[in-house]
């Protein structure tokens, strides 16, 4: 087994455990893998172990690794912020868009994603604990926003996305994470149809998967300590 494979099966065992924990059935909780900064040959390593969902942050980097591997099966989800200008690349190469967090982002994806693809799945990212540094919308915004959202061609809103600021210990970051799990629960009785939460990574997924997370993101825990951007 290579690095990454044993890395993976750690992260899933992690996973399995606070679904018990939080009484939770198997297989409630996704993982994609942060490949970030890493080469398609650590994406490919992943894959070989199994793992078919992957996360970038860097829009021109991302579309590289993707066009060098259009023959693997993979999907990928956009997990960094969509500046106007990337749109078209975005809606031309993702899967996903977790990051979206304002209208305009949302209807120039709609109207650049490719009759020849599948409907783009997106989320919308909330900054659910005020963070001055995070992107998203407020949560008293969200549903405006969801509903604009929802209403768009060629995407479909799956869920909400959140990466709040780090906190000192379980509890309080299960305080924070509710607040997204209950968010979406809100989002819901208004009418939406909505199965993604997305939230938890690799120093807190344990609390996230507490706190209703449908799908974590790992980067550092499976692939080690991050490359820097070039």
């Amino acid at each position: 087994m290579t690095n990454i494979s044993k890395q993976l099966d750690a992260v899933h065992v992690r996973i399995q455990a606070a679904c018990v924990a939080a009484g939770r059935p198997a297989g409630s909780v996704a993982l994609l893998a942060v490949s970030k900064t890493f080469g398609v040959h650590a994406v490919q390593s992943a894959f070989a172990s199994g793992q078919t969902d992957f996360g970038e942050n860097y829009i021109q980097e991302a579309v590289e690794k993707i066009t060098s591997l259009r023959h693997l099966p993979l999907v990928w989800h956009c997990i960094g912020p969509v500046q106007s200008n990337k749109t078209r690349l975005v809606a031309g190469h993702f899967d996903w868009v977790q990051t979206v967090d304002r209208f305009k982002i949302a209807q120039r994806l709609s109207e650049q994603r490719p009759a020849t693809l599948a409907p783009l799945q997106v989320c919308i990212q909330v900054n659910v604990d005020g963070g001055p540094t995070k992107s998203g919308v407020l949560p008293e915004d969200a549903l405006a926003l969801a509903q604009a959202v929802a209403g768009l061609p060629r995407l479909r809103l799956r869920g909400l996305m959140c990466i709040p600021e780090p906190v000192p210990d379980f509890a309080a970051a299960c305080h924070v994470f509710k607040r997204a799990s209950d968010l979406l629960t809100v989002l819901n009785a208004q009418g939406l149809d909505l199965d993604t939460l997305s939230m938890g990574m690799s120093a807190d997924l344990e609390a996230a998967v507490a706190s209703g997370s449908t799908l974590v993101r790992v980067g550092s825990a499976i692939f080690g300590m991050r490359q820097k951007n070039a």
